[in-house]
């Protein structure tokens, strides 16, 4: 009976700790970059869409492909950054305890 009063103190703590990564979480931001810096898309933690800037200079209606992939690049940028971000945080929370590959927290 010891360990099961162990182990739930124990699952407490770590769901307390899961509280306070979603909500640092969700104020982190990443900014993703393409084009050289043409294109600057802004997400926050949980993936969200925070800002996007895009240079005058490349806005060609005739070529709205490129823009397209630019958009697509910025994008991609800011996802990996914010997924290093939460891999990191992570293992800070898990006590540097290694998740298995393409193991995702749910959030």
């Amino acid at each position: 009976m010891k360990n099961i009063g162990q182990m739930m103190k124990q699952a407490q703590q770590m769901q307390s700790k899961m509280a306070e990564m979603q909500a640092k979480m969700q104020e982190h931001e990443a900014t993703g970059v393409s084009g050289g810096g043409m294109v600057k898309l802004t997400l926050n933690g949980k993936g969200d869409l925070r800002g996007l800037k895009i240079d005058k200079s490349i806005v060609d209606p005739e070529d709205v492909e490129v823009l397209e992939d630019l958009i697509t690049a910025a994008y991609n940028d800011a996802k990996g950054k914010i997924e290093a971000f939460t891999a990191e945080q992570t293992n800070a929370m898990m006590g540097g305890l290694k998740l298995p590959p393409g193991f995702k927290m749910p959030f």
